[in-house]
């Protein structure tokens, strides 16, 4: 399985070197769940660094920067990244189990930079950076949607071809109830660079957190945090792992007189679906005991049996 993990920033913070620390430290605690590559988006930028006037809003298409390469995220990392680090507004991570495809190509490592149905080059083509934890039937996926040949060979992107094209929750939600298999997923769209889309279909955990600066971040464990809370300057006020059949936007909130903050923007619910073969003990690889267990508790999942074979070209609901 592979390990998601980032921040959505608060721009009130007196000290932006808080959440940099936790950005960092979840990316070494995620090698746990992925040393095949890994890598890290910097999305978006402040007119500033520290300090920033309290009415201040990111810049427009503030760039995107995406980092990666194979093995393990502490090789990946370099203090350098440091600066652009503490005036990004979002930052997604990402360290890779490969299910599917080669570990040797390039374009198969997340984040991923992901075109849409129409295409980088049209108007109105959306791009998405985005990362994925799990593994689906890509056949199956490409079967129901038009989507443009593929950069790489991962599973993963298919999905993102699909959601890039997306306008509102309800058609983000009919895509991840096409989803047949293990995923959790986080993707942002590049022109709207403070937004971020968060879903947990079948099994792959994703779990968010808010800490005492108003920074909203996500990973795949919440170990992670009581871990981070322990060794780093900041306090957890929330942890909370989604539910199976959740979609979260999250971004800042843009109101008129009053100062943009970090929030909750939109949620919607679905129903995912596995494979019988899906429930695997490697979906909790750095699981305590209790954590684990909680989570099984509450699976909701519909599971479908696949008696054509790998390509899932026969399902049939259980």
């Amino acid at each position: 399985m592979c390990g998601l993990f980032g921040v959505v920033r608060s721009p009130f913070a007196d000290d932006p070197g808080r959440a940099s620390d936790v950005f960092v430290a979840l990316g070494a605690l995620a090698e746990e769940r992925g040393t095949d590559s890994a890598g890290l988006a910097l999305l978006g930028g402040w007119p500033g660094l520290a300090g920033r006037p309290g009415g201040e809003r990111p810049e427009p298409g503030g760039g995107c920067r995406v980092v990666k390469g194979r093995g393990r995220f502490s090789g990946v990392w370099r203090s350098e990244f440091l600066p652009e680090l503490d005036r990004a507004p979002v930052v997604l991570g990402h360290t890779r189990w490969a299910t599917q495809g080669s570990t040797a190509e390039p374009n198969n490592a997340g984040p991923l930079v992901v075109a849409g149905a129409d295409g980088p080059s049209t108007t109105g083509g959306a791009i998405v950076v985005a990362a994925h934890n799990g593994d689906i039937d890509a056949a199956g996926l490409r079967s129901r949607f038009p989507l443009p040949p593929a950069a790489g060979t991962t599973d993963s992107e298919p999905i993102f071809q699909a959601l890039a094209g997306c306008e509102g929750p309800s058609d983000v939600t009919g895509v991840l109830e096409a989803l047949v298999g293990r995923a959790a997923l986080v993707w942002v769209d590049r022109d709207r660079p403070t937004e971020v889309h968060l879903a947990r279909a079948a099994l792959s955990p994703l779990t968010v957190a808010v800490d005492t600066d108003q920074n909203i971040y996500w990973a795949s464990n919440p170990r992670w945090f009581r871990e981070v809370q322990e060794h780093t300057r900041v306090t957890f006020v929330t942890v909370v792992m989604l539910r199976e059949g959740t979609y979260l936007k999250v971004g800042m909130e843009h109101r008129p007189g009053r100062r943009d903050v970090p929030d909750v923007l939109a949620t919607a619910t679905f129903l995912p679906t596995a494979r019988d073969t899906d429930m695997d003990d490697r979906v909790w690889t750095g699981f305590t005991a209790d954590d684990e267990e909680c989570d099984r508790a509450g699976l909701l999942h519909r599971v479908v049996n696949r008696p054509g074979g790998p390509d899932g070209s026969v399902l049939s609901v259980a």
